[in-house]
């Protein structure tokens, strides 16, 4: 019986990368997307498009019970959706505050809430969180995108205790900038911090144009694709790994220093 795994965001980058690597493998995916046109060109019959939107609990409901009533299981459940604010805080709206954290966290919370159940009742299951090396520093004009893979973070931490009981194993994956949509796509900027006259101009000009270059120079999606597959198959993978050059950079540096030297060694690479 083939293995059901989830995912969300699953129409492009690394989604799109994982859904097609774990169905060469044998597995069936529903590739979760609020628009399933986006996978009209999909002749693979181990990926199932289905309609989910992480802002509803009924979407993520009705997607859930769907895949319920077809297999009687989920296997794996992989949280990749998400995008970026790149926003000061002073500048930040209400609403894009509230949305960041809609997607990339309360999401999250709203699909485990329906899928933990599933996997309790199966005795078995495995949550992968698409976090980011971002997730363990900070950088400015991200404070909220970091911030909301911080709590992706803590919501492994804690599920990791949470779930042990069920044999529901939860892992991140904190990947560092990788050749995806993600810049050209999933970067929301706030007007006012990108406004020429705004009191953060200079930090605008000098960060931003670097962090997308990094981002469309980046590692290939296929990497996570791999990763999350080693993470299914070994019982004993780590709560948490990077991939990727700048996560494999960072993090081990953010360990080793104090975090007055670690500020000083980022803001001289990203010339802040």
């Amino acid at each position: 019986m083939s293995n059901i795994v989830l995912i969300t965001g699953a129409s492009s980058g690394m989604g799109r990368a994982s859904a097609n690597y774990l169905s060469t493998k044998g597995f069936i995916v529903y590739a979760a997307t609020r628009d399933v046109e986006n996978f009209k060109d999909i002749e693979n019959k181990n990926i199932i498009p289905i309609e989910l939107d992480l802002r509803n609990q009924k979407s993520i409901k009705k997607a859930v019970e769907f895949i319920k009533q077809r297999h009687n299981k989920i296997d794996v459940l992989v949280n990749n959706a998400g995008y970026g604010l790149v926003s000061t805080v002073e500048d930040v709206e209400e609403n894009e505050m509230y949305e960041q954290f809609n997607i990339n966290v309360f999401g999250i919370l709203r699909l485990c809430k329906e899928v933990i159940p599933i996997m309790r009742e199966q005795k078995s299951g495995i949550i992968i969180n698409i976090s980011s090396f971002l997730g363990k520093i900070g950088l400015p004009l991200l404070t909220l995108y970091n911030s909301s893979k911080y709590a992706v973070e803590g919501i492994t931490d804690s599920l990791r205790y949470e779930l042990k009981d069920f044999n529901i194993r939860v892992h991140s994956v904190m990947p560092g900038f990788f050749d995806t949509k993600f810049a050209r796509e999933n970067l929301v900027t706030n007007k006012k911090t990108f406004d020429k006259d705004s009191l953060y101009s200079h930090l605008v000009s000098n960060l931003a144009p670097i962090i997308v270059e990094q981002i469309n120079n980046g590692n290939s999606a296929d990497e996570v694709a791999n990763m999350i597959l080693e993470i299914i198959q070994n019982p004993k993978f780590p709560a948490r790994a990077t991939v990727g050059d700048k996560a494999k950079k960072f993090i081990p540096m953010k360990k080793e220093l104090s975090d007055e030297d670690f500020e000083r060694r980022v803001m001289e690479y990203y010339n802040i």
